[in-house]
């Protein structure tokens, strides 16, 4: 079967051609894409910013935020049919390697590849994909598209406060460094905890964002007087007992050290692999941090399915989402993504018409 898929051969140069689909093997699933969602993480590899290394070889299909429906599956399926609605994550263990025997995290095997990172393993920027059904998931019968693409996004923004060990309640000050989709998404999980929150974000824009989506607190960490503002907020005039770094800059990693409260749950969140960054690590000891990272979901996409049902009840996703493009507009999309963060923030990809927003 003949589909459209957009590759990335390289910084900028992101083409939409035709390809023949492979056949299927006996555990995997057709998908037709409805909607995906244009992550962080793909502007910096489509812009050439990307140090990690492993997402140098190319060309491959992009895309990791995708929900779609199922049309064809392999004989040896048993928990899907054609018609499901699913989205899916994107770290593919392979099963076999000591750290997956050991029941480690899909992130902590040792020969893992990423559903929309790789020639592998080509993602939602296409037509149609094809994935296997480890990786898949079914979503409520009275989601939209939509909500199913933002599935991934939100189960990183979870997972930054309530994975690893991590927690909140109504007693914690929350600190969140970045407005953007996963800093809003750990927003929303705090509140669904009653959890005072400080959302902190150089961008007026999405500090506006953040205040509709309950933030009790929105700062600039630009300005002068930041880390008074934070004590002034904070129980004693202490540092917030949580914070969640989910902006991907190296000020805020700096910054969260000289900030946080004693005893105070650091959860590490935006940055990738590259970065070197200097920090006072005396405070680790002096203020007895706690500190974890969140590099992978710990099979968390059916856990963040059903909390997610929850929060739709109280915050619309489709306010998150500010401009809709056909994926046939994908280069005016990926322009958007790039160039214009103080409004953008979720540039969504749809397969059917981006004024509704909704491919149900």
């Amino acid at each position: 079967m003949k589909c459209k898929q957009a590759f990335l051969h390289g910084p900028f140069d992101l083409r939409i051609e035709e390809v023949e689909l492979r056949e299927l093997k006996d555990q995997e699933a057709l998908v037709r894409v409805r909607a995906c969602g244009i992550c962080g993480s793909d502007v910096e590899i489509f812009e050439g910013k990307s140090k990690e290394g492993r997402y140098d070889i190319q060309p491959f299909v992009p895309g990791h935020e995708w929900a779609g429906d199922i049309v064809a599956v392999g004989k040896g399926i048993k928990t899907l049919k054609p018609g499901d609605k699913v989205t899916s994550d994107c770290v593919v263990a392979c099963g076999v390697c000591e750290n997956c025997k050991s029941g480690m995290m899909p992130s902590a095997c040792l020969d893992f590849k990423e559903i929309g990172f790789g020639p592998d393993t080509p993602g939602g920027y296409g037509e149609y994909l094809i994935c296997g059904e480890a990786n898949l998931h079914k979503l409520p019968d009275n989601w939209d598209y939509v909500d199913g693409a933002w599935v991934e996004p939100f189960s990183i923004g979870y997972f930054s406060v309530w994975g690893n060990g991590g927690y909140v309640d109504a007693s914690d000050t929350a600190l969140i460094f970045g407005c953007g989709p996963v800093g809003l998404c750990a927003l929303m999980t705090c509140k669904m905890a009653n959890a005072t929150t400080i959302m902190v974000d150089p961008l007026e824009s999405r500090r506006k964002i953040a205040l509709q989506f309950g933030a009790d607190y929105a700062l600039d960490p630009t300005a002068p007087d930041f880390r008074s503002q934070v004590k002034k907020l904070c129980p004693a005039g202490g540092g917030p007992s949580v914070i969640c770094e989910c902006s991907g800059s190296n000020a805020a990693v700096s910054e969260m050290f000289q900030i946080a409260g004693h005893n105070c749950r650091v959860n590490v969140t935006g940055h990738t692999l590259g970065r070197q960054i200097p920090v006072e690590m005396g405070w680790t000891n002096w203020k007895t941090l706690r500190i974890k990272g969140s590099g992978g979901t710990d099979h968390f996409m059916p856990r963040t399915i059903r909390f997610m049902s929850q929060v739709r009840k109280q915050f619309d996703f489709k306010k998150l989402t500010t401009h809709y493009f056909r994926f046939s507009e994908l280069a005016q999309a990926m322009d958007t993504a790039c160039h214009d963060k103080e409004h953008a923030l979720k540039v969504m990809l749809t397969f059917d018409d981006p004024a509704e927003g909704d491919a149900t």
